[in-house]
């Protein structure tokens, strides 16, 4: 953040909640050299909106305060109207036309007024005084951050801080899961290894369904000499399945359980479907109806659904997550959404993986961006698989976090400096990582 921003520079709206205190130097105390600063920062939905969050080197110090709902829910509504994810009875096509044709995110100075809205009701005026504390001492601090059903698809990276910066520009963040899941005692974190095998599963063909239908082609052609394609090369003989990379027809559950056996990441790019429950979020293969599982077959396809990749059912057993895992599909991280957060991050987090990056929301292709959004056109080229490309070198990194933050900064610079709709946040800002260690042993 620019010497001398303030969160507080952002308006409140209505009247500033009390609080106990706002000191925001007090977040220095007790904090050990060399340690970066930690939170656990929650948003709990009761009546109003609870939010709490502890330093982990302060644990016995937690904070909270309360913020209304009626100054919550008008700017939740606002961020839902401007995401490409369909309200109540709206189809895909038609939150896609939304967004793209005239949407907030497509426009530099509706979106940050909507950053400072989102601001104003969810950044305590006391956690925004810490940060800046940290700011000014040259600490970047990491924040684990939990959301609750009505916050699950706040882009907090997105939040402004002062000016045209916003939160991803003082701190890396990342995507909290509850304690029953990151610290059940049956499971176990597979290793990684920058040397294991990566599982690629990339733009799957779907049966019965063609490649411009429901759950067509996400990639279209993918050129031999393409930013894409070259990056999956470089993997060399560490990709798995070896052979074709894109668009085959014989990765269903089964044939990915094989490659996954010895894996360190797995780096999916198709469809996943949401449901009225978290565990029935579903992961398209290529699966025929007659693959074992008990998800219901959609035509000549059975889905695999987070169900199935947790517990296993119907003659399949559950899946070996590798270390690493990367969802590139529509609405892939939806768990917090529910009340029992238990969609596709938290099966496969619970099967074994550390890091699991998905989306918040729906991702626009680029035939969609191209179609849709006044005055891109063929300059949409490229502006999913850039992100593939990214989230790709994020995970074969040291910390993921760090890396996919990186990226998400530059973009943040580029779009705010120039406002280009290939920098737009609808992208960039629908990535999030989710990590649950190892759980220590005491």
């Amino acid at each position: 953040m620019v010497s001398g921003g303030n969160w507080r520079d952002v308006p409140q709206l209505g009247a500033p909640m009390p609080v106990a205190q706002t000191d925001g130097d007090a977040v220095l105390r007790d904090l050990p050299d060399g340690v970066r600063p930690t939170a656990r920062l929650r948003y709990i939905d009761a009546d109003d909106l609870i939010v709490s969050w502890v330093w982990e080197h302060q644990r016995s110090s937690p904070r909270m305060t309360i913020v209304p709902r009626a100054q919550v829910t008008p700017v939740l509504d606002e961020l839902a109207r401007a995401l490409p994810s369909p309200l109540p009875g709206e189809t895909g096509l038609q939150a896609l036309q939304r967004a793209l044709t005239d949407g907030v995110l497509f426009d530099l100075e509706r979106e940050q007024h909507l950053a400072a809205l989102l601001t104003s009701v969810l950044v305590p005026q006391w956690l925004g005084s810490e940060l800046n504390t940290l700011e000014q001492a040259g600490l970047r601090p990491h924040l684990r951050v939990q959301l609750s059903p009505s916050t699950a698809q706040v882009p907090w990276e997105l939040l402004s801080t002062s000016g045209v910066e916003r939160a991803i520009d003082m701190a890396d963040v990342s995507v909290l899961l509850p304690a029953t899941l990151r610290n059940d005692p049956s499971r176990a974190v597979s290793p990684w290894s920058a040397s294991s095998p990566a599982v690629a599963v990339l733009d799957p063909v779907v049966p019965g369904f063609s490649a411009t239908g429901e759950l067509g082609s996400v990639l279209g052609p993918v050129g031999a000499d393409s930013p894409l394609a070259t990056a999956i090369a470089d993997l060399g003989p560490r990709r798995m399945p070896a052979g074709e990379a894109f668009r085959r027809s014989d990765i269903g559950r089964l044939a990915l359980a094989e490659a996954l056996t010895d894996a360190g990441r797995l780096l999916y790019v198709g469809h996943v479907t949401a449901s009225t429950h978290a565990l029935d979020a579903r992961l398209h293969l290529s699966d025929g109806a007659d693959a074992p599982g008990t998800t219901p077959p959609v035509g000549a396809h059975r889905p695999y659904s987070a169900a199935e990749i947790a517990l296993g059912g119907g003659g399949l057993s559950p899946l070996r997550a590798p270390n690493r895992v990367a969802l590139i599909a529509c609405d892939s991280g939806t768990d917090l959404r529910f009340a029992e957060p238990t969609g596709l991050v938290a099966a496969f987090l619970h099967r074994g993986a550390e890091f699991v990056t998905a989306t918040r929301w729906t991702l626009p292709t680029e035939a969609g961006l191209r179609r849709l959004v006044p005055g891109l056109d063929d300059r949409a080229e490229e502006m999913l698989t850039a992100a593939i490309v990214t989230v790709n070198a994020a995970h074969e990194s040291d910390d993921p976090i760090s890396a996919l933050g990186t990226w998400q900064r530059e973009q943040r610079e580029l779009w705010t400096s120039t406002g280009d709709p290939r920098h737009s946040p609808i992208m960039w800002a629908a990535f999030a990582t989710a990590w649950a260690p190892a759980r220590v042993q005491l």
